[in-house]
């Protein structure tokens, strides 16, 4: 019997692995090389910036580097940047500059004669259509929209605070939260505060300087480096602004019931403060408060940091405090913290009893910032 023959071939074991197929490896391909192209992208607008960046600070313009430094310094998380091209003495040299030098130091309160009898009636054209004695109004600039709000009667604004007793374990309050907690019918953000440029919860949790609420000393840490002036009102509802921080003891001999620092001091008795207005300060979002003759009280906040609105500068501010007829006007705390929030009980801007943001945020921004204390404005009684 003859036997079969048995084939010299044998098939290949399966080994387990998978042949790879061309599609994946051309994908692969594809995304490696979108983010290299992305970083080089990145790497060179990186690069051309600090190219523009180094050229305005050693170019031959001081006026330019000197607008560029401002603006960066004024923000919590581009503060140290002028420092890297031109170092810490120039900036401190150009900061100084800013230093308000006027004739008179504090606001003479004799000049400022409230007018209680100033009744909102239909024979009083400014109010007229205003029975909530606030006037919301807006401003165009060349490099910048503002929001103008005017408070009749000043006996109704106050210092509002986000705790009675402020500490880095208790976060301040957002103002859109405060103006609720507190009922009041108009808010905008007040004096400096904690910022170490990071998003820690202890931001915003401590005010700097002297802080006055409803008649009490609420916080005083001394002479603090980036405030240059206070504004505060009189138990007789007269805006007093210095161009130096107030003491608790000159606070009280001065009868300032609410009241907090920041600067620097824009007008005083009339008086514009020419080194501000003079100095190229920089353009950024910006708030401000100030008082006309008859008492009525200037709220402003400028938007800034957007497409259509770069932002403003304190001459800026001190043109529309000027065009509104302030006789005394401190800048307070700009940049994120710039807010103004208006509760509309007549329906104007939206459903009546809705509380509204009245300026625009900063594009990097969500949701007001957390802060300390706020200036606000309490329903009449």
């Amino acid at each position: 019997m003859s036997k079969k023959n048995t084939p010299d071939y044998a098939p290949p074991m399966e080994t387990g692995k998978k042949k790879k197929k061309k599609g994946s490896g051309l994908l692969g391909r594809i995304v490696r090389r979108f983010f290299l192209l992305l970083f080089t992208v990145i790497l060179l607008a990186f690069a051309a910036l600090c190219l523009v960046m180094n050229l305005v600070f050693n170019g031959p313009s001081e006026a330019a580097r000197d607008v560029l430094t401002m603006s960066l310094i004024e923000a919590s998380a581009t503060k140290w940047v002028p420092a890297l091209f031109i170092g810490d003495e120039a900036v401190a040299q150009i900061q100084a500059s800013v230093n308000a030098e006027m004739t008179e130091e504090v606001t003479d309160i004799s000049k400022v004669v409230i007018n209680k009898t100033n009744a909102i009636t239909s024979e009083n054209n400014e109010w007229a259509n205003y029975p909530d004695g606030i006037r919301i109004e807006s401003y165009a600039g060349d490099t910048f929209n503002a929001h103008i709000m005017i408070i009749r009667d000043p006996s109704q604004v106050y210092m509002a605070t986000s705790t009675e007793k402020f500490s880095t374990s208790i976060p301040g309050k957002r103002i859109n939260q405060a103006i609720q907690d507190d009922g009041a019918i108009a808010a905008i953000n007040a004096g400096a505060f904690f910022d170490d440029g990071t998003t820690s919860s202890t931001v915003g949790s401590y005010p700097l300087g002297l802080v006055m609420s409803k008649g009490n000393c609420v916080w005083e840490s001394g002479k603090q480096p980036g405030l240059e002036g206070f504004a505060g009102f009189t138990e007789n509802d007269i805006l007093v602004v210095s161009k130096n921080n107030l003491s608790k003891s000159q606070a009280q001999e001065l009868k300032i019931r609410d009241g907090c620092c920041f600067g620097p001091a824009l007008i005083i008795n009339g008086e514009i403060n020419m080194e501000a207005y003079n100095n190229n300060s920089g353009y950024n979002p910006r708030t401000a408060i100030g008082q006309r003759e008859d008492g009525a009280v200037i709220f402003i906040c400028i938007d800034g940091r957007q497409a259509g609105s770069l932002g403003g500068t304190y001459a800026d501010i001190i043109d529309i405090m000027v065009e509104y007829k302030a006789v005394n006007a401190c800048n307070m705390d700009g940049g994120s913290s710039s807010v103004m929030m208006y509760r509309d009980n007549d329906g104007r801007y939206g459903e009546a009893g809705e509380v509204v943001m009245v300026n625009n945020y900063s594009l990097l921004q969500s949701e007001p910032r957390r802060m300390p204390n706020f200036w606000m404005v309490r329903p009449a009684a």
